[in-house]
């Protein structure tokens, strides 16, 4: 499996994906709003893209679906459920469902709600598991819930993301690396490793940054560190009428809330 990462350079700070059959050429487009470059990528390296694939439903992921799809003949793929939000579906995945592209790569459809209530992620089956999270996790942060449900989010990282292997690979939609992480030493001061990153995120070029894995996330992502006493320390200094030892999942919501205004 070969995966082009392209780097929008937008306001919005997307990433797109090609997801490549190293025998057959054949592509998927995952989110491709800027069309031109995924076109471009597609052309430069003897690539047809066959499939578009849309995480979600905002129109930051589906803005190029398009021309994407005129100027290829590719099949649209998304949720089953965002028929009535992404227009010209023709193929709608649900939990379980694997997509191929060409003869060698599979992908499984995982149902992540609760950035928007019709998101999946795909999961390569791969030696080496890769995950196209879409707006579902970042590096270091998780996706807002103006149109989800934070409850709803909380019940996809504990019994999605965090069941995934240590070594998976992890693909998101967008670049906010350095602000996730500043946001993480707000909650969890003493996180060392947040701490040695930052200053490199903060002047690395997006073209060219690492690919964080599931393990490296557990470690520098507040939201997966949810029994971390530094992380409840400081929102018992900010909600005092919390439980000195809180669930997880309070835990999460007070950690997404102060994310919304942080």
């Amino acid at each position: 499996m070969i995966v082009e990462r392209i780097w929008t350079g937008n306001a919005y700070r997307n990433y797109h994906y090609l997801v490549v059959c190293p025998e057959s050429g054949e592509a998927l487009a995952i989110d491709p709003l800027d069309h031109e470059k995924c076109l471009a990528a597609a052309k430069d390296n003897g690539w047809e893209i066959t499939q578009v694939l849309n995480t979600h439903e905002h129109g930051d992921h589906i803005g190029g679906n398009e021309p994407v799809i005129a100027a290829t003949g590719a099949k649209l793929l998304a949720h089953e459920n965002a028929a009535g939000s992404i227009p010209g579906i023709d193929v709608g995945l649900s939990a379980g469902d694997l997509v191929r592209v060409g003869t060698s790569v599979e992908l499984l459809a995982l149902n992540t709600p609760g950035h928007t209530m019709s998101h999946i992620c795909m999961l390569s089956q791969t030696d080496e598991p890769a995950l196209f999270s879409g707006d579902t996790l970042f590096n270091a942060g998780a996706g807002n819930c103006h149109s989800g449900d934070p409850e709803v989010l909380f019940g996809t990282f504990t019994k999605e993301i965090s069941a995934l292997p240590d070594t998976t690979k992890i693909y998101p939609g967008h670049d906010y690396r350095a602000t996730n992480l500043e946001y993480t030493l707000s909650r969890e001061p003493d996180n060392a490793k947040a701490k040695s990153l930052l200053d490199n995120a903060k002047d690395q070029d997006p073209n060219t940054a690492a690919i964080a894995t599931l393990a490296d996330e557990k470690e520098i992502n507040t939201f997966l560190r949810l029994q971390s006493p530094s992380v409840i320390a400081t929102l018992l200094e900010q909600f005092p009428d919390m439980q000195e030892d809180p669930d997880p999942k309070t835990v999460f919501l007070r950690l997404r809330e102060l994310r919304n205004s942080w």
